[in-house]
This record gives structure tokens, C-alpha cells and sequence, in this order.
């Protein structure tokens, strides 16, 4: 924490005993000159003083009024800043109604808690003020001698059972995260925020080998698609002879990931957060030490610290192990230098979904094995899964269900995969170019330091309470390392909030009911809220309304009609329970009945709304008509 102004080193003020003090009344030439250039670097240096004490709230001409001031004051003047003090007198006098009573507390503050110096800078504000009371209060202020700052003030000032004044000169940080939303939102509040990533390029999983490079390359193969499947049936010719370049769609894709994480560097710089590119780790309640990419060590002190980590791909199992050449992960099958001929894709969830459908639009032959008997990973829809099943077994992707994988051996440039029933059975053997394994993720701790200080963990994930607190108190965690849906999106909410709350102590709630899911195949697949398996295991009587695309008019014109929109509510009360969409837009048409769950909306809001025609989201409102009324006006 700084002490002084930035043109004192000593921490104490510039001289000014043996000048005019500039309250001093002055009207015309140069003395006006001079006032206004010495107010102009006095209301510098408090701005500077207030943000370097975490005063954030506070105008450096303290519109706000007496009580703002007052402690800013008290900590110049614990600090022995003399010209700080001063200055705040003024800017405070300037504002304050109780002009008197309040240079009276900030004199006997001043010589209950600082020097002979101080004191003679007070007495001589006071005497030169142009309204001069006595040094002596009034009657109704002779025992206020200090005025308590709020809750949990002092904080701002000590570390944790440390002396206020013993931390002075240190380096103190805010915050320090370890994810990019978070960062940024606690700096923007005010908070002196540190971000620390081992990968180098910024926002870790979902923009570098995620989120952002699988959409580049899920669009580019929808168009290259789209284009060969439709194109002539629209009158659009020549289609037939297209062809597809895979390193410059690559090269797209990295120049998608570049920009953005170029992006975020810029961001960081605009919102003043310190970056550091290496790996952190834990070294106490307060402190992390990094070890640099470039090499060497820096150790950061901070009020608090919030993991965000996130998870890895899973590489090792019993059966396989990724070489990310043959054999490959999500990573992997982003950098791949062709498309291969055979890929088997073992695991039938977002992920494998998602690329599977890349390479099949791209030429290769793709077989995708999942141990379950539907499709889409765990929260989906059963009606959805088996609808979304039948239409990408249409576009070519082959499945073996309740397929269980025993084995997988390279042979050459090949790859064998040995398979069995889930249930029991004989074994059978694929060949495969490329193998893709994408049977799930798992939490990102390690090295990270949480067991030696003793984080309460609950199985695999970091307990936290409501707040995001572990069971260290200055120690936040969110996202995939603490517990509810590993996704981007909550994870980005999630450290939002404990940065708004960190800053401003609005405390945080994120309904994880209500956090969407999508799958970016074409079409794709969104939802939010419960299932019909679910209600169905809780008990609860419900009521189901579904409309097609296929009877869309903007759908029908778009000739893509394929999925539906299907909405759940309460038999009782007609409270939205669950939205679920198969639909090319579906991930953009989820957000309306996100609004809608969010606030409590029953179906007959969603089915009374006016909605734009033609598009393809009225067919939510369609949906919400058939539950509420049980026929919808156009289908």
C-alpha cells in the first residue's frame, strides 16, 4: 500500500510551512494562475492517494460530504501525509455544510493520532480558512474525537491480524484469479486485481482449444456443407465442384483464437490488471507464488485469492492413452494437419458431437461410440436425444450404442479399436485413421497447493458456501472446480459475482436450474431447466407443449426445418420448468426462456408475447401456446 503522494518518496508532504496557504482567496493574473495550477496537482495527488487507499468511492473534491472525507483523513493522518490532510481539508470544507465542527474533529483526530507537524498544518488551516472558528469545539463536539469508521474498514488497511501500519509500503493486491472474466470485472470495480495463466495467451480453455476454435471450425464445415447439400436445390450452381482447403480453415480458426485472446490482453491493459504468464500456486492464505514462463519466481500478496482453474481433458485411461497425432483429445483434433479417411469417436457427448460433426461434414467417415443408450451427455432431454440421434444418423454419422470401448492399439498408420456391449457380449474391432476420445473432463488442482493449507474438499471438487468461500475465508473458488455444470458461461457468473461482491458486498446467487446447455452441432440442441425425466423422478405433474420447425414459416423459406421446441410447466401453476430446442439457432433462441425460467414466467407469458414474424423464434412462442392453451394458432 502506497503512503504518499507520488512526488514525495518520504511519504510525508511537500513543504508548506512557509507559504501562503492556497485557500487563500485570490482573484486575478497570476495568483489566479498559480491557485488553479496548485489545485489542479493537489486534486491529483488525493485522487491518487484515495485510489492507492482503496478510497474508490470517494470524489477527489468530495461532493459526498463530511463523512466521506473523514476517513480518508484519519488515514492520512495516521500516515503522517501532511499535504494530503491538508488538501482534504479543503476539498471537504468546500462541501461540508458543518464546515466548523468538521475541521474541529479533523484537528482533535489529528492530535489524538498524529504529530507536532500535523497539528501546526491543521491550526494553520484553520486560521486561514475564510470563515475562522476557534481551535477550541464547540460544546456538542468536545468528547467526539474520532468518528469509527464503517465494518470492516480497517481491512482496507492490514492483512489479516496484522498491525494497520505494518503493511505500508507492500505490494498489496485485491484480488488475484486466475480466469479472465473475473479479473477484469474486479478491476473494473476498483479492485487492484492480478490474473495468472499458464498458458500464456489469455482466457484460458474456452478461447484457446474450446469454445471459440471449435465454433471457427463447426461454422466453416456447416457452410462448406450447407453449400454441397443445398446450394443447387436453391438454384445456386456450380456447387458441385467445391472443395475444401483444411489448412486455411485451420489458419482461420487460429487467426479467430488470436484476435480474442489479443483481445483480452487489450482488456486487461485498458482495466490496469496485472498479467502474469506461468504457473501459480498456493504458498498461503494470502500470498501465491508464480513461476514464470520466462523463467524465475514472483510471490503476490492479496486480500483475496479466487481459483478459477477450470479442468483438462481426460488423456489416461485403462484402455487408451492420447498421443494428440493418432490418438487424439479435443486439443488434438483441433490441430490436425488433414482430414482423415476413418474417425472414431469415442464418447457420444457435447464434445464428440460437436467435432465428430466437423469431420463428417468434411469428408471422413465417422463412427461414434457411447457407453450410454442416448446421445448428448448427461442433462439432455431423452425425446431430444433420441430426435437428435435419428437426424445426425441422416447426415451420416454412424453410432454403436451401449458400446463399451476395451481397447485401442496402433498398427502402423492405422488404429484398431476394440469394442463390446455395455451388457456383455462379443467383441468386435474398428479401424480408424484417427481416433478422437472425448469421455469427459476433469477438475484442474494440480500443483495448485489447496491440500497443504487445508481447502475443504467435497469428493473431487473445492466446497465452497454461498459466497464461493472455501474454508479458508479470503479464498474464493468458481467454475469447473467447485461443484454444478462445467461450463464456460457459469463459470464467467460466477466470478462476475464474487468479484461484485468482493467490491461492493452484494451478495452473489446463480440458480444453476437455470444455466443453459448447448449443443453446437447443425442443427443444435439447447436447453434449460428440467426434463421430462426428471419431473417424472420428482413427482411433479406437469404440462408439455412442442412445436415443429417444420411448420415455420421463416423455417420453411429457410428450407431448414428440421427439430422442434418443446416447453415444460407446472400442471398447477403453469410456471416454466424447461425449455428444450433442436433448431440450426437453437443456442441463440434458448435465451428468451432463459429470461423467462430466470423470472418465474408461466408458459401463457411466453405464449402472449408479441414476437417478430417471420422468424424462427416464434416457434418458442408456438411451443409455449400449445402448453398454456393446448393448440397454437399456426401449427
Amino acid at each position: 500500500m502506497c503512503n504518499a503522494s507520488p512526488t514525495v518518496a518520504s511519504g510525508h508532504a511537500a513543504p508548506i510551512a512557509n507559504t501562503k496557504p492556497a485557500l487563500m482567496k485570490t482573484t486575478t493574473g497570476a495568483a489566479l494562475e498559480a491557485y488553479h495550477k496548485e489545485l489542479a496537482e493537489a486534486q491529483k495527488q488525493v485522487a491518487v492517494f484515495l485510489v492507492k487507499n482503496h478510497f474508490k468511492e470517494i470524489d477527489p473534491n468530495c461532493k459526498r460530504g463530511m463523512f466521506f472525507v473523514t476517513y480518508p483523513l484519519h488515514e492520512a493522518v495516521k500516515q503522517g501525509n501532511a499535504y494530503i490532510a491538508y488538501w482534504l481539508l479543503k476539498f471537504g470544507a468546500n462541501c461540508c455544510a458543518l464546515d466548523g465542527p468538521f475541521r474541529h474533529h479533523a484537528y482533535h483526530y489529528a492530535k489524538k493520532h498524529g504529530g507536532e507537524e500535523m497539528l501546526k498544518v491543521l491550526e494553520r488551516y484553520i486560521k486561514s480558512s475564510m470563515h475562522p472558528h476557534p481551535v477550541r469545539p464547540p460544546l456538542s463536539l468536545r468528547k467526539v474525537q474520532y468518528i469509527p469508521p464503517p465494518r470492516g474498514f480497517e481491512e482496507f488497511f492490514a492483512k489479516v491480524g496484522a498491525d494497520p501500519m505494518a503493511v505500508e509500503n507492500e505490494e498489496d493486491f485485491w484480488l488475484q484469479v486466475c480466469g479472465r472474466t473475473s479479473a477484469i470485472k474486479a478491476a473494473q470495480l476498483g479492485l487492484k486485481t492480478v490474473c495468472i495463466d499458464k498458458r500464456g495467451p489469455p482466457g484460458g480453455t474456452c478461447l484457446n482449444v474450446g469454445c471459440i476454435p471449435s465454433k471457427a471450425m463447426l461454422q466453416s464445415s456447416a457452410l462448406y456443407h450447407e453449400a454441397k447439400i443445398t446450394f443447387e436445390s436453391r438454384g445456386i450452381m456450380g456447387a458441385g465442384n467445391l472443395s475444401c482447403d483444411f489448412s486455411k480453415m485451420m489458419e482461420n480458426k487460429n487467426a479467430a483464437v488470436k484476435k480474442l485472446t489479443g483481445g483480452i490482453e487489450g482488456l486487461f491493459k485498458r482495466d490496469k490488471v496485472k498479467y502474469l504468464k506461468g504457473f501459480g500456486k498456493l504458498t498461503g492464505p494470502n500470498s501465491v507464488t508464480v513461476a514464470l514462463n520466462d523463467g524465475g519466481e514472483e510471490t503476490i500478496t492479496a486480500k483475496n485469492i479466487m481459483l478459477a482453474t477450470g479442468s483438462e481433458i481426460i488423456e489416461k485411461l485403462p484402455f487408451v492413452e492420447v498421443d494428440e497425432e493418432q490418438i487424439v483429445s479435443s486439443t488434438g483434433a483441433l490441430a490436425l494437419t488433414k482430414v482423415p479417411e476413418k474417425m472414431v469417436v469415442i464418447g457420444g457427448g457435447v464434445i464428440g458431437l460437436e467435432l465428430g460433426s466437423v469431420y463428417e461434414r468434411l469428408g471422413a467417415k465417422v463412427t461414434v461410440v457411447e457407453f450410454l443408450p442416448t446421445i448428448g451427455g448427461i442433462g439432455i432431454d431423452g425425446e431430444v436425444s433420441k430426435e437428435m440421434q435419428k437426424i445426425l444418423k441422416k447426415q451420416g454419422i454412424s453410432f454403436k450404442m451401449s458400446t463399451k470401448v476395451t481397447a485401442v492399439e496402433k498398427s502402423g498408420s492405422t488404429v484398431k479399436v476394440t469394442t463390446e456391449p455395455a451388457a456383455g457380449g462379443d467383441a468386435e474391432t474398428m479401424d480408424a485413421d484417427v481416433v478422437l476420445v472425448c469421455v469427459g473432463r476433469r477438475e484442474y488442482r494440480d500443483g495448485l497447493g489447496t491440500e497443504a493449507l487445508g481447502i475443504e474438499m467435497e469428493g473431487k471438487k473445492i466446497k465452497v458456501d454461498d459466497t464461493f468461500k472455501t474454508s479458508v475465508p479470503n479464498i474464493y473458488a468458481i467454475g469447473d472446480i467447485i461443484h454444478g455444470p462445467m461450463l464456460a458461461h457459469k463459470a464467467e457468473d460466477e466470478g462476475a459475482m464474487v468479484a461484485e461482491y468482493l467490491a461492493t458486498g452484494k451478495h452473489p446467487h446463480l440458480d444453476y436450474n437455470n444455466v443453459p446447455s448447448v449443443l453446437y452441432t447443425h442443427p443444435e440442441v439447447a436447453w434449460v431447466g428440467k426434463t421430462e425425466e426428471m419431473l417424472k423422478q420428482e413427482g411433479v405433474e406437469y404440462r408439455k407443449g412442442k412445436f415443429a420447425f417444420a411448420a415455420n414459416g421463416r423455417s420453411i423459406a429457410n428450407m431448414d426445418t428440421d427439430g422442434f421446441v418443446k416447453v415444460l410447466s407446472c400442471k398447477k401453476t403453469d410456471k416454466l420448468l424447461g425449455v428444450h430446442i433442436i433448431n440450426a439457432i437453437a443456442g441463440d433462441i434458448i435465451s428468451g426462456a432463459c429470461i423467462g425460467i430466470e423470472y418465474g414466467a408461466a408458459s401463457e407469458d411466453l405464449a402472449r408475447v408479441c414476437m417478430a414474424h417471420p422468424t424462427v423464434s416464434e416457434v418458442l412462442k408456438g411451443a409455449a401456446q400449445k402448453t398454456a392453451f393446448g393448440k397454437a394458432v399456426s401449427g
